[in-house]
């Protein structure tokens, strides 16, 4: 099966190319591709590929407008960052989508998906869908937090919060005048409810605004500190995997 990837990201773009071979040695990566005017160039011309793979956010635009120049009416397996609401509305949709970093189950169990439905999807009326949602979904993001203060329950905005972070299994927030307030959820179900425009998980124990971050500094092995105020107690490490999506995410 010869397929295509639509990336920016080269490292992954190699990820995803790897696992697609692992999962099936058959499967033949035809081109990846990391703009948008590369993939209507690409589309605009005859090819046999079977099923491509999409990341929202490419290197000169949004992949969505790829749609607007081109008609494509192969099998589409989107590669997205995007909170639980977008992912939902490409459920809604039948477009299946994977999560980055991509798992290999998940991956196996998308192209299990795309092997039982084995059919063209009529992309133009659900992408303006999806595009739909992942533009207006940001009024759905949590503004405020109740969170307790002393004997007392006050609401919390989240624009003065710098970081949630998690200390001896105990998840805070830490306010921009460095009061900690606790949370009664979890850091992966606060991090579903934030805007991703305005918070970044970093690693499991910080999620940070982006105001807060003061600056960055190299680390070994391809690694980041984060430095960050109100200052934090421990370092802030992001690792590998996850600094070129910070990077990108701050740029």
């Amino acid at each position: 099966m010869k397929v295509v990837i639509i990336e920016d990201e080269k490292a992954a773009a190699e990820n995803l190319k790897f696992l697609l071979r692992t999962v099936d040695s058959t499967i033949e990566v035809d081109r990846i591709i990391d703009t948008v005017s590369g993939a209507v160039d690409y589309f605009s011309q005859q090819n046999d590929i079977e099923l491509a793979f999409f990341d929202i956010h490419l290197a000169d635009g949004i992949s969505f407008k790829i749609f607007d120049k081109v008609q494509i009416e192969t099998p589409i397996i989107f590669t997205t960052a995007y909170d639980e609401y977008a992912l939902k509305a490409f459920k809604v949709n039948s477009i299946d989508y994977l999560l980055k970093p991509i798992d290999e189950d998940e991956l196996k169990e998308a192209m299990d998906k795309y092997r039982f439905t084995k059919k063209k999807v009529p992309m133009d009326s659900q992408l303006q869908q999806v595009l739909q949602i992942l533009t207006t979904d940001r009024k759905m993001y949590k503004s405020t937090y109740l969170v307790q203060q002393r004997d007392t329950l006050i609401p919390l905005s989240v624009d003065d919060v710098a970081y949630f972070t998690i200390d001896a299994g105990i998840v805070k927030a830490i306010s921009f005048d460095s009061k900690g307030y606790i949370m009664d959820e979890n850091l992966e179900n606060i991090e579903m409810e934030l805007n991703p425009n305005q918070f970044f998980r970093v690693n499991r124990q910080f999620i940070i605004q982006r105001r807060a971050i003061e600056n960055i500094q190299l680390y070994y092995n391809g690694k980041l500190i984060l430095n960050v105020s109100p200052k934090t107690s421990d370092q802030i490490i992001v690792s590998k995997a996850k600094a070129p999506q910070l990077k990108k995410w701050i740029n």
